[in-house]
């Protein structure tokens, strides 16, 4: 009977603490379009810290959903359990993406300078939102590079990448695509690769690579391709965390032990068992595919623990008390 009491205790306990969260849409006139996104945020009476969610490649939404690499939500998870944890989040469609795509409507107007001044956008505006303390950039995948390219530029107090690659993305291309095409379309792809990396486009590509080198995607890779992640990491001024799972199949350990050694003052937490999309997975091809469109298996418990202790641990933001007078 005691046992029982007190459980029923612990739970009334915990029904009185939990906060109330705020879910609203928010938008950023860029000047060059407005984009769209989704703020969670709980109701706190001090501010809380919010962090800008930076989606990864291709058409991936605010949600971390492509149309092409599946269905599982991973943005929206992280954004629901970081809201549990006492930090808000915003999350958004990249310009030319879902309801963002009136601010680019064709993919050959895209590069990575955009999506770049858009986070940094997206970071001036959160900043005069005075329901928010600390500003931390959380990029995923690609939009590791994205964030660590606009931190020096942005109003950002933090960076947290996760799964990011410290190479070229040209050369990590080129690796995941060397054991999965034929000798035929393998050449094809490198000789593809080179010329981009060199800034040429390529009219012709055979119908089974267009997928990756359409034509008008062709600009955007030549603007990704001249980026160097590591380089770009190694000027991040602000406390950085690097979160890297060791049954990721897309990236490795070993970019994040790289990423770590461009930039030593940054934190390294390698998570075991989980993968490119979050989520704990067995390092079985077939079980790896089958994660990124399933939107039922929870993140990994260890990511969401990370990136709040991490932001929890920033010292206060510094403000102008000659400003905050009058």
């Amino acid at each position: 009977m005691l046992r029982a009491l007190l459980l029923t205790l612990s739970l009334f306990t915990g029904l009185a603490q939990a906060a109330p969260i705020l879910r609203e849409p928010v938008s950023l006139d860029t000047g060059q379009g407005v984009l769209h996104g989704s703020l969670v945020l709980p109701q706190r009476s001090e501010a809380v810290p919010v962090v800008l969610l930076v989606a990864g490649s291709g058409p991936t939404d605010r949600n971390g959903n492509n149309p092409g690499g599946g269905h599982n939500d991973a943005h929206r998870k992280l954004a629901q359990a970081l809201a549990q944890q006492g930090i808000a989040s915003v999350r958004y469609d990249k310009r030319g993406i879902a309801a963002s795509h009136a601010a680019t409507p064709h993919e050959r107007d895209l590069s990575v300078e955009r999506y770049v001044a858009d986070v940094v956008a997206w970071s001036h505006q959160l900043r005069q939102d005075k329901r928010f303390s600390h500003i931390v950039l959380v990029g995923h995948s690609e939009g590791a590079l994205i964030a660590s390219l606009a931190s020096p530029e942005s109003d950002s107090d933090a960076l947290v990448s996760i799964a990011g690659s410290a190479r070229p993305i040209d050369q990590l291309l080129q690796e995941q695509l060397r054991n999965r095409l034929p000798p035929r379309l393998r050449a094809e792809s490198d000789a593809l690769l080179e010329a981009l990396r060199e800034g040429r486009q390529v009219a012709e590509v055979s119908d089974e690579l267009t997928v990756l080198y359409r034509t008008s995607v062709q600009p955007y890779l030549i603007s990704l391709f001249r980026q160097d992640p590591a380089a770009a990491f190694a000027g991040v001024r602000v406390p950085a965390l690097i979160l890297q799972g060791d049954h990721d199949i897309q990236v490795s350990v070993q970019d994040a032990e790289m990423l770590h050694a461009a930039n030593p003052d940054a934190q390294l937490q390698i998570i075991t068992g989980m993968n490119h999309v979050m989520r704990i997975v067995p390092m079985d091809f077939e079980k790896q595919l089958a994660s990124y469109d399933n939107p039922d298996l929870p993140l990994a418990r260890a990511l969401t623990s990370s990136i709040a202790s991490f932001i929890n641990a920033l010292p206060p933001v510094e403000t102008d008390i000659a400003a905050d007078s009058h």
